[in-house]
């Protein structure tokens, strides 16, 4: 098989993955003098960052940053920690980027922070155009293959092999969610060879399943549940409030994904509660039901307001009723036991929480076993909810991973492997 073989070029930064946190990391390192090459392995930058745009691209969130930075899982990574990293390009800073673009940004309901217009695409565009104006090269169709000291990275490019050795690599491959985008965690055999160790990639901010009732998916199925709230665990329970969906295998929204930590290290099978009426207390509750006598689940659907989906919850759910008392009506409107078998596969998933521990990163998010080789992005083992905070930490990590690179390659030959810089 044929091989190309390219010259060392130690001004050179190799950024391998073209989503959000690769392209960040190399406009970064490009403004910061360096010679910039994005390779990827599809035949365009930013699908994952198109896919998620598609109903309009959530950049980030308004919250102030203490609640902030709550919303993220980091383990082995210290809160102080993760806190310096994002202050060096927060959600102030990432709303100031995009204008700098020249797309606005207003927020919406939760704090969500969106571009006008709200699609991905004119904003990559005009992205991409920056990066092509900082002197940035595209390498596209390149399947990353092995990667060597030196750095040293070999792709294949369907034709043949292609060898190069940069000063410094980013690596930004992506987690193991929506794999047709490119995003498919082939890359962890390849850090696995190198004695790195890497956390099981597992779906995050996915659907759960459980096992409905046909009866209950007759009368219900693709309705949402508006307000509630879920609670996982017992005594130290963890409870999101929001809306979710009754789909075929289970549930989908937003408060099922804001669990998914609790979740996944929960054994299985699962039982969480619902409550179907958050905005009333149990006294509330109770008091509107106490006169009922019969027909339970219609007076509580009509005395309480709930939904059609809430409705068909009471109505059909195993080893709930029938009722014979208001109280323990009540009682399962506050807290009604959904069964969770297993979260939907990893594919299917909004992202994947799992990847690089921090423990195998330096301060500067090189690879201790692989110097010169930095990692950004979703390959990373963080985790945090939907509303803006996936897209930030991946623009975070792009950035300081970018910016790490470029002091790399200004290093004195011989200091990389100094154990103060780590």
């Amino acid at each position: 098989m044929r091989k190309k073989h390219s010259a060392h070029d130690a001004r050179e930064i190799a950024i391998v993955g073209g989503g959000p946190a690769g392209l960040r990391a190399a406009e970064v390192a490009a403004a910061g003098g360096a010679t910039v090459t994005v390779y990827d392995a599809m035949p365009s930058v930013g699908r994952k960052f198109l896919v998620a745009g598609k109903s309009g691209l959530n950049l980030t969130n308004a919250e102030p940053l203490s609640p902030f930075l709550d919303r993220y899982t980091t383990p082995g990574l210290a809160a102080a920690d993760w806190r310096l990293l994002v202050e060096r390009f927060d959600n102030r800073a990432l709303r100031d980027w995009a204008a700098d673009l020249g797309f606005s940004t207003r927020e919406s309901a939760g704090g969500k922070v969106f571009p006008e217009p709200m699609k991905a695409a004119p904003l990559l565009r005009a992205w991409v155009r920056r990066l092509r104006e900082l002197g940035v090269h595209f390498a596209l169709r390149r399947q990353l293959t092995a990667i060597g000291d030196g750095p040293e990275l070999t792709f294949w490019t369907a034709e043949s092999f292609e060898i190069v050795r940069p000063g410094a690599v980013v690596l930004a491959l992506g987690g193991g969610s929506w794999p047709r985008t490119g995003s498919t965690g082939s890359w962890q055999r390849l850090l696995k060879d190198h004695g790195i160790a890497v956390s099981p990639l597992q779906a995050a901010n996915s659907g759960w399943e459980s096992p409905w009732p046909e009866a209950l998916l007759s009368d219900s199925e693709g309705l949402p549940l508006k307000n509630v709230s879920v609670r996982v665990g017992g005594h130290s329970a963890s409870s999101a409030y929001g809306d979710l969906v009754i789909t075929r295998y289970g549930l989908e929204g937003a408060p099922i994904y804001r669990l998914g930590p609790e979740l996944r290290t929960s054994a299985l099978p699962i039982v969480v509660t619902l409550d179907l009426k958050p905005d009333l207390t149990a006294e509330t509750v109770a008091t509107r039901l106490a006169s009922v006598q019969r027909n339970y689940v219609r007076e509580a659907s009509r005395r309480l307001k709930l939904s059609p989906a809430a409705t068909a919850l009471l109505k059909h759910l195993p080893d709930i009723g029938p009722w014979t008392s208001p109280v323990d009506l009540a009682r399962t409107v506050k807290a009604c036991p959904i069964l969770l078998t297993g979260p939907r596969p990893l594919a299917e998933a909004i992202s994947s929480a799992g990847g690089v521990p921090w423990t195998e990163l330096t301060s500067s998010m090189m690879l201790k076993k692989l110097p010169g080789v930095f990692v950004a992005g979703e390959m990373i083992d963080w985790d945090a909810p939907t509303g803006g905070y996936l897209l930030q930490a991946c623009f975070t990590t792009g950035t300081h991973a970018g910016r790490e690179a470029v002091e790399y390659i200004r290093l004195p030959a011989g200091t990389e492997n100094d154990p103060a810089l780590q």
